[in-house]
């Protein structure tokens, strides 16, 4: 790196804290998650507007592979805090509906993103016929895990069983696309043997609980002359995690689900307060390097050449994505017993795609299964059905009448209530 692109890379991580900021604070006034705004404020810094001459000004094409690697760091330690915020104790009783909904939120948009694909198909270069059809299919599957639980948190449903719920359906649909995704890659590459690498996440899996999972306990217990988690525990903590997230990368899931992995095996210790501590040491580095993300996928939207063929397309893309998510998360909470307005909320949740959306059209354009124009309509999908989220969720679910577990993430006093203790009270209107 030369002087003058470190220059232009530190003026950039200034610039994009401040569009982050304020496109945050326009979201939040217009009843939206502030990380909607991110990323519209990403996109509106690319290509789209200008002819890309601001994009180009302002991002230098040798500046920003580095602005990619900080994209990817944040990634890592936001999901390793998702992971690490997740209460098992929450998802008793509801195991049943996390994972029945999790089916209807994968299979449905999975069968009628197949069908949508085959149209297209004649109108969008792809490497590969078969490649484009099942890659539109797990696209259209895609529930963005890290928007859904900044979202939950944002209108104070993290604590709720619905909200547990909706995490652990949405991990488990993520966890099944990222699979899906990673046989696609493998027919692609056409080596026929790279998609076998995925079966060994489970023996990892395994490893993480049964191995590294009582050292961390251990380790966790020891705390420093003032009270706190020594330098040592917290090199352990980054070094497994990195590692953890570097694995799952090389056996084909991205390398977020490492992060969140290891967050989960990380053991819950009573009135320890480590959990806290490390979750304070790391937002503030989620808070500046998560938004280098956002611009990062923004730089790769163009719409200025959509035309009316385009918006006829996304059109169609935006109703079989609504149609399937929304429609077989519903019908599959509604059929374990979820009352109508709670599996409604539960398919508004389901139904973000933001963040995950656009890690995983980033690797259909980049294997070459997306052309440039088709990528950029899927990402204005994705972003449209996350801005429906929270007018939805307002009149769903108002913040007043979703009762949280007051609880202590580190101290769980008590099992989470049932579903039908966080059902949202009926609007007067």
């Amino acid at each position: 790196m030369t002087d003058l692109q470190a220059a232009i890379l530190l003026a950039d991580l200034a610039l994009i804290v401040v569009v982050a900021q304020l496109a945050g604070r326009v979201a939040r006034a217009l009843g939206q998650p502030p990380v909607l705004g991110e990323i519209v404020g990403g996109i509106l810094v690319g290509p789209t507007l200008f002819n890309g001459a601001l994009a180009e000004t302002l991002f230098p094409h040798d500046v920003r592979p580095y602005l990619g690697a900080l994209a990817d760091l944040g990634l890592v330690l936001f999901m390793f805090i998702v992971g690490l915020e997740f209460d098992f104790s929450r998802l008793r009783g509801s195991g049943r509906v996390a994972s029945v909904t999790a089916l209807g939120a994968t299979v449905v948009p999975f069968g009628l993103g197949c069908l949508l694909a085959l149209h297209l198909a004649g109108t969008h270069e792809s490497s590969d016929r078969l490649s484009f059809v099942l890659f539109i299919g797990v696209a259209l599957s895609v529930t963005a895990f890290p928007v859904l639980a900044r979202i939950l948190e944002d209108r104070g449903m993290a604590g709720t069983a619905l909200g547990a719920i909706a995490l652990s359906a949405a991990a488990a649909c993520d966890l099944a696309v990222w699979t899906m995704l990673s046989f696609v890659q493998a027919m692609v590459d056409g080596d026929g043997r790279g998609h076998w690498r995925v079966i060994l996440v489970i023996p990892f899996a395994l490893f993480l609980y049964f191995c590294v999972r009582p050292l961390l306990r251990r380790l966790l217990t020891r705390r420093g002359s003032d009270g706190a988690l020594t330098t040592t525990s917290r090199a352990v903590l980054l070094t497994g995690l990195f590692a953890s997230a570097a694995v799952t990368q090389l056996l084909g899931l991205h390398f977020v689900f490492g992060a969140f992995l290891f967050g989960l095996v990380v053991p819950r210790i009573e009135g320890s307060g480590y959990r806290q501590e490390v979750m304070r040491d790391t937002r503030f580095a989620t808070g500046l390097l998560l938004p280098v993300y956002f611009i990062v996928a923004g730089l790769k939207v163009d719409l200025s050449g959509v035309g009316v063929p385009g918006l006829g397309e996304l059109t169609l893309i935006m109703l079989v994505a609504v149609v399937g998510k929304f429609g077989g998360a519903w019908l599959a909470a509604r059929s374990q017993g979820l009352p109508s307005r709670s599996s409604a909320v539960l398919a508004t949740l389901m139904n973000t795609r933001g963040l995950t959306e656009l890690v995983a059209l980033s690797v259909g354009l980049q294997a070459g299964i997306l052309d440039e124009r088709l990528y950029s309509l899927m990402v204005v999908m994705a972003v449209v059905t996350t801005a429906a989220a929270g007018p939805l969720l307002a009149w769903l679910a108002p913040r007043q009448s979703t009762k949280v577990v007051s609880e202590s993430p580190d101290n769980p006093s008590r099992a989470a209530p049932s579903h039908a203790s966080v059902v949202p009270a009926p609007r007067d209107e």
